[in-house]
């Protein structure tokens, strides 16, 4: 009687905890940052940490663990992480946004902080609807002109900060989700005096408008 092939599969193997160590520091030097997004490789960190931090150091890089947002991320060997002025490396390239770049992160980080204030620091990150973001972008830059340019506008800038890992794609939901690093991108200080000082010129430019509109009226 002929035999019949075994058709179970044959068992997986299970990685190596030098092939996960490997796997996780390989990530952290691709994109900075571990965080809930890959939860596995971001507790191989945890529970490696000093391996993970041997093998950095012989980069010169450093790493930085928010272990209640569950966030980890690179920084360079001997900077505090938050001056972009007071180091320089050969592997790390400094990427400066632009203003409507840094206007945006400062209201994302705004709607982070509150998120954690309603829900506590560590919760799941807050996601936004894309509509909802609009308005607060609108009360900076002021309107373009069309919903369709304005949304157009918000997506480039969304995608552009995707790429520094600070938000997810955009979902089925139009939605997206703030990452946790925005905490520790920049000085709040200086995002809070961004928005300030955006406010005030859009501020001035509504009053100017509306000063031209009265005199215009009167003529």
């Amino acid at each position: 009687m002929p035999s019949v092939p075994d058709s179970t599969p044959a068992p997986q193997a299970t990685p190596s905890l030098d092939t996960l160590v490997r796997q996780a520091t390989l990530e952290l030097l691709r994109h900075g940052l571990l965080d809930g997004a890959k939860p596995n490789l971001y507790q191989i960190v945890l529970t490696q940490l000093d391996t993970v931090r041997a093998v950095l150091a012989n980069l010169d890089l450093d790493l930085r663990i928010d272990d209640i947002r569950g966030l980890a991320y690179l920084v360079v060997a001997g900077s505090s992480g938050g001056d972009l002025d007071e180091w320089s490396h050969p592997l790390v390239r400094k990427q400066r946004l632009t203003l409507e770049q840094s206007l945006l992160v400062a209201i994302l980080r705004q709607q982070f902080i509150a998120h954690e204030i309603e829900s506590g620091v560590g919760a799941a990150p807050p996601q936004l609807d894309i509509d909802d973001l609009l308005p607060h972008l609108q009360a900076y830059l002021g309107f373009l002109g069309s919903d369709q340019q304005e949304r157009k506008r918000l997506l480039a800038l969304l995608e552009q900060l995707k790429g520094h890992g600070l938000v997810s794609d955009i979902d089925q939901q139009e939605r997206v989700t703030v990452r946790p690093i925005i905490v520790h991108l920049a000085n709040p200080e200086n995002l809070q005096a961004l928005l300030k000082a955006m406010k005030d010129a859009a501020d001035r430019a509504g009053d100017a408008g509306d000063a031209n509109g009265r005199q215009e009226g009167e003529a």
